[in-house]
């Protein structure tokens, strides 16, 4: 992914949506990732969105630095202010074109910033269908983020390197399916997954 036309606002305002909905005896519910609740499934987001925050900025550091850990992440007492203010931050760093050029850093992997962009957007719209299916929300991810990410995970799923699906064996999904559905598949969960 090389365009530095995306806006990953559209995208950011839908996961701000979706954790404004969810309900506080739903934080202990589980997601499509096996052994996540929902609450550390906010809080990875959390974490995610400042870490590609700090790394469309190239502040790097021990948020770069760190490897995610869906199960392990941890969400405060504040999360439903911080969470909407991380989000708008990271679609602001982004909007920045020099956050698209040269090397950054995310996870502790050293990569280019338009491969940065084109993880943290996958990590939007997968983990944005796991707390809208985990809490029973509709779900319609930002078109040009969708894509973006089905596009992201399928060249994953193609490279042998990598063993199939960033997150996990690959589902198999009709080509005829929607392609979120097909986005979801290639990330290793089963669209039609319910709690």
């Amino acid at each position: 992914m090389t365009d530095t036309t995306l806006d990953l606002g559209p995208q950011t305002r839908v996961i701000a949506r979706l954790a404004e909905g969810v309900r506080e005896e739903q934080l202990a519910a589980p997601t499509p990732c096996p052994g996540c609740a929902v609450r550390s499934m906010l809080g990875h987001v959390l974490g995610l969105s400042v870490a590609f925050r700090d790394a469309a900025r190239k502040d790097l550091g021990a948020m770069t630095d760190s490897a995610p850990d869906v199960a392990a992440s941890g969400l405060g007492p504040g999360w439903r202010a911080e969470l909407p203010k991380v989000l708008d931050e990271l679609a602001d760093a982004w909007r920045d074109p020099a956050a698209w050029t040269g090397m950054t850093r995310a996870g502790g992997v050293d990569l280019p910033g338009a491969v940065a962009a084109a993880v943290a957007v996958d990590e939007l719209v997968i983990h944005g269908w796991d707390l809208a299916r985990a809490t029973g929300q509709p779900y319609e991810p930002d078109p040009a983020a969708l894509r973006v990410s089905h596009d992201f995970l399928y060249a994953a799923a193609e490279d042998p390197s990598r063993g199939g699906g960033i997150f996990g064996p690959v589902v198999p999904v009709p080509d005829e399916a929607p392609l979120l559905d097909r986005a979801v598949g290639l990330s290793g969960r089963d669209p039609g997954w319910r709690p």
